[in-house]
């Protein structure tokens, strides 16, 4: 393969990857959120990947003491 098909396939990787990161939703974005929308603190906030795709786990606790497991996916903004 001739270095100007390599540079061209290496530059066509690093764009792929750009913009499907700036379609990621960050943990600490998704925490921040699920946090607001519940009016409750964050407790704890990890990935899992399932089925090929990545989930924010976060686990919330309310206003009434209770704690609650919200998933996030995380290819969504």
């Amino acid at each position: 393969m001739t270095t100007f098909l390599k540079q061209l396939l290496l530059a066509m990787i690093v764009s792929i990857v750009l913009v499907v990161s700036a379609w990621a939703l960050s943990l600490q974005e998704a925490a921040d959120r699920v946090a607001r929308q519940h009016n409750a603190k964050v407790v704890s906030a990890h990935t899992i990947e399932r089925d090929g795709r990545r989930i924010h786990v976060i686990r919330i606790l309310t206003e009434d003491g209770v704690v609650r497991t919200v998933r996030v996916p995380a290819d969504r903004r």
